[in-house]
């Protein structure tokens, strides 16, 4: 599907999921294949969100530089609330974060109640992607600004992030 118009470029979202410690040049592919699977010019992203525990990842960091967008994060409870518009819900990811998928939610909440997942999540090694048509609005409310700002504390173990199945 092309996403580009002749009027100007659908603005996107790009949510994104990883293990602690991921590469970032796999965030970055991995973001560039979604991207490309959306058949988006990436002039149409307007941010890139995740869960607030991704905060001040150095790939998340990296990929919202990459592409020259803000970095937003969610906590797990609004992530959560978008659970009934995911494609690919995990019970596991549930256990980990207190909510369903991180990709696919992080991309829906930073599109909006407007927004739509156009892209459900894809999976590198590490990491998870999900693209969302809509803009980013910056003043939603319950938003952490993330490029190693004030990083939230999700009520969940960092421990818990071992497993590959977090980048979900």
């Amino acid at each position: 599907m092309d996403l580009d118009t002749e009027a100007g470029l659908v603005p996107l979202v790009l949510g994104l999921g990883c293990e602690r410690g991921a590469q970032c040049d796999e965030i970055i592919r991995l973001a560039e294949e979604a991207l490309m699977v959306a058949g988006a010019d990436r002039r149409s992203l307007t941010c890139i969100a995740s869960l607030d525990t991704r905060a001040t990842e150095p790939a998340m960091i990296a990929a919202a530089a990459h592409f020259s967008v803000p970095f937003r994060v969610f906590t797990a409870a609004t992530l959560e609330a978008e659970s009934s518009r995911l494609e690919n819900p995990s019970d596991i990811v549930f256990a980990l974060t207190g909510c369903h998928g991180v990709a696919e939610a992080a991309a829906l909440a930073a599109a909006g109640k407007t927004g739509a997942l156009i892209v459900p999540k894809i999976k590198s090694a590490h990491a998870t992607a999900a693209v969302a048509r809509g803009a980013f609005i910056e003043s939603t409310p319950d938003v952490v600004a993330g490029r190693g700002q004030n990083e939230s504390v999700s009520s969940h173990s960092a421990s818990a992030y071992a497993a590959s199945e977090i980048a979900s």
